[in-house]
Parts: structure tokens; sequence; C-alpha cells
């Protein structure tokens, strides 16, 4: 007689490197397995870090017009890639996750097909939008003369490329989503790489190539992304990957789009609810003056990197917690995300509280000026600590996106925007000092980081699909 176990593997739709992997997801330890997937995102995202940093050196070399021209469409670029790639993205890995937990791989393979559809379709959304009014938008944004022509300049190639974009974000996602975090973090690293060179060969005319300055950045973009597509598509459609997605007798279903829309629509207005929230923040600041508004970018420098490691946990938990829920183990999917949480408030806490007891080393990265050295070392010993509760709030945000219902976290980051909005008018009003301002802002990350965490707690996670035979195959099998 045979055994459940042996019976549930024959019953499984899934071939048996699919089934060790979502096994492995589904059974390993949390916090190994969670750091497993963690560490290649971190690697990569420290190089985009890196070649973030490579690129304004460059750009400088072009000018300081240049420079104010790549401020000036910096936030454009930023907002593609966190919509395309931990907001749309994240519904990607979270719906083919859940699939595979469910044992449903014809579902999984459907859905990376309607995932690609989606990045065709909103990277041309982009691209007409931005060709459309980007000048307007970069007008709005204070453009003017000289920086407004660069600005247009690099946004006409790259907004031209955004189909590009989209899809080298997705790909990485459909990837993210069958466990499989290393050949996408490997591409962000190319990708690095290859802006790097290209991007300042053709920005500034290295050698026998002539400088196309601006465009020429851009193109050294773009042709990274060509690379990494090109690689990541080979290696889904070849058979490399624990899925492939589906184009024979492919049809559009619906049901598919809305289960990946239903968490990446929803988690989209995350990034801008943020982007607005700075925006806020800098122009109530404005009135004190260039020192302090340059101790907040300097502050929002060491956000940044400190986001990019809760990003890298936050994201190695969406196919654990959405495997876990498509299999039916919800106390597993919830025990993942407040593992999560713990890791990225401990580790985002110790780094940026030892920055907040030493701030002089980061300061003078950025700056040798007095005033600005003086103001950003008090923006950091108020506000640093609490970036833990931001590194907190982005891991309840990505594992909510792999339980498929993000709701919550994005209603908090509402309640944060609204928190400066309020607070800010009343300090405003009160004539406060610039201190005041940076304990508002303190305390919204904290009121961000708890709510999101209520959200995870109050809000009900289950299976959202049909496959139930999968779903209780592949969840006895891992139970035995």
């Amino acid at each position: 007689m045979e055994t459940p176990a042996r019976q549930a593997k024959e019953d499984s739709p899934l071939p048996p490197t699919a089934q060790a992997a979502a096994n492995k997801l589904l059974d390993g330890p949390v916090l190994h397995t969670l750091l497993s997937l963690a560490w290649p995102n971190a690697i990569a995202f420290s190089a985009g870090t890196l070649v973030a940093i490579a690129e304004t050196s460059y750009i400088g070399q072009l000018g300081v017009e240049s420079l104010a021209a790549m401020a000036l469409v910096f936030p454009c670029v930023m907002l593609t890639m966190s919509v395309s790639g931990a907001a749309m993205g994240g519904g990607v890995s979270s719906a083919i996750a859940r699939a595979l937990g469910a044992g449903d791989r014809d579902r999984a393979e459907s859905l990376a097909t309607h995932a690609l559809l989606i990045a065709v379709f909103f990277g041309l959304v982009f691209m007409l939008g931005m060709q459309m009014g980007g000048r307007q938008l970069l007008q709005l944004l204070g453009g003017r003369g000289d920086v407004l022509a660069q600005a247009i300049a690099y946004s006409e190639i790259y907004f031209g490329g955004a189909v590009l974009t989209w899809l080298v974000n997705i790909l990485a996602s459909i990837l993210r989503g069958t466990g499989n975090m290393k050949l996408p973090s490997m591409m962000i690293v190319n990708s690095a790489i290859c802006q790097t060179i290209l991007g300042g060969t053709l920005g500034l005319g290295l050698g026998p190539v002539p400088q196309f300055g601006m465009p020429g950045v851009a193109t050294g973009s773009l042709i990274a992304y060509s690379i990494n597509i090109a690689i990541m598509a080979w290696y889904l459609f070849s058979g490399q990957s624990r899925i492939a997605p589906r184009l024979r007798g492919f049809r559009m279903q619906w049901p598919l789009f809305v289960d990946i829309l239903k968490v990446g629509m929803v988690a989209c207005l995350s990034p801008l609810q943020n982007t607005l929230t700075n925006l806020i923040f800098t122009h109530m600041l404005a009135v004190f003056g260039t020192a302090v508004l340059a101790a907040y970018g300097i502050g929002a420098r060491l956000e940044y990197v400190l986001a990019t490691i809760a990003f890298s946990v936050g994201i190695g938990s969406v196919p654990m917690i959405g495997v876990a829920v498509g299999a039916g183990r919800i106390p597993r999917a919830r025990r993942v995300a407040w593992t999560t949480g713990l890791v990225a408030l401990v580790v985002v806490g110790g780094l940026a509280s030892a920055v907040a007891l030493f701030p002089d080393p980061w300061v003078s990265l950025f700056t040798d000026n007095a005033e600005a050295h003086a103001a950003s070392r008090q923006y950091l010993r108020t506000v640093a600590p609490f970036y833990a509760f931001i590194g907190l709030a982005s891991a309840m945000y990505f594992s909510s996106q792999g339980a498929g219902n993000v709701l919550g976290p994005v209603l908090a980051q509402t309640a944060r925007l609204l928190f400066i909005i309020l607070g800010g008018w009343y300090l405003t009003s009160q004539a406060a000092t610039a201190e005041s301002f940076f304990m508002l802002t303190a305390a919204s990350m904290i009121l961000l980081g708890l709510l999101s965490c209520a959200a995870v707690a109050l809000t009900r996670w289950g299976p959202r699909m049909t496959g139930a035979k999968g779903s209780l195959s592949l969840a006895n099998a891992a139970d035995k």
C-alpha cells in the first residue's frame, strides 16, 4: 500500500525540481531559508546603489547642468523602477508563488505569460505618457533652460524604452516567484556593471566613441536592460526554470490578470505616496534654508541605503509566504512575516543607531560646510534611530504582497502621509523650529511601522484560488 507522501508526490502536477523547491520553502527553517533568499538580493541592491554613485560621478563630468538635469528626471526614473519592480513585480511573484504552493504548475505558467503582457502594456503606457507629457512634468518640477533641455533629451531615450524597463523587472519577478533569487540578483549586478561601462562610454565619449551626453547615459541603461532580458528570457523559455511562460495554446484569462493586479495595482500606491510624502516634507523644510534642506537630503540618502537592506529581506519573504498561503499553511506564513519584520527591525535599527551615535563619518561623505554639517548631525541624531520602523514597515509590505493582500500596509502609508500634512500644518502655524519637524518625521516612521504590523495582524490570510487537490496534496506531503 502506498504511503500518503508517495501518493501526494504522484498526484502533484509539479515536476520534481519545482516540488522540491516548493517543499523547501514550505518546510525549511524559517530564518535560515529567509536569509538564504535575502543575501543574493542584498548583494544585488548594493551593486545598484554603487552604480547610482558611479553614474552621478560621470554625469558630473558633463557639467553642473547635466547633474541638475539628472536630479530633475531621477524621481521619474525611480518611480518607474519602483512601480514595475517592487509594486507590480511583487504582485507577479505573489501570484506565481501561491499557484506553486497550491501545486498548480499550469496556473503558474499562465500567470507568467499574463505578467509579460502586463509588462508590455504598462511599458507602453509609461512610454506614451512621458512622450506626450514629459516636458510639462519636468517644467512643473522646476526645469528651465539647458537643464530642462538635457533632462528631456535623457527622458526621451530612457522612457522611449520603458517597455524594456518593465520587462526586465517583471521577468525578474517571475523568477523570484519560483524561489529563484540568485539569477535576478546576478542580473542586477550585471546591469550595474554594464550601465557603468556603457553609460560612461556613451555619455563621456571614451576612446573612439563620440560623446553623446545625457542621451548616451540613457542608452547605456537600455542596452544593459536588453542584455538582462535576453538572458532571463532564455532561462525561462529553455526549460531551465521551474516554470516556463505558456505560449502554445495560450488564451487570455481575466481572472489571472486580476490575481496579479489586485496586489500589484494597490501596491503601486505605496511608492506614489512615499514620493508625495518626501516632496511635501521637503517643501516644509525649505523655509529653514539650504543647510536644513541639505541635512534632510543627507538623511534621505541614508534611508535609501538602509531601505535596500529591508527590501532584500522583504522580497525574500514573498515566495515563502506565497507558497505557504497557497498550500494552506497560514501559521507558517505568519511566522515568516514576523520573522522578516524582526530581522529588518534589528538590522536596519542597529545600523541606523550606529550612525545616530557617530554621524560625522556619514555626513562628511557629502559636505564639509560647517552649517550643513551641524544641521545634518542634529537631523540624524533625532531621526536615524527610527529608520528601524521604516525597515519594519517595508517587511510588512512585502509580506502582505506574498499573502496576496497589501491594502493594509498601503493604508498605513496613507495614514503617515496625512500625519505629516496635518502635523506639518500645525507646526507651521506655531512657527516651530526645524528640530520639531525632525521629530515629526521620526514620529511618522513609528506610526507607519506600528500600523503596518497591525495591518498584517488583523488581515485574514488564506488561499484565494481553486486547485484544492494540488493544495492539499502538497500540504499533506510537506506535513508528513
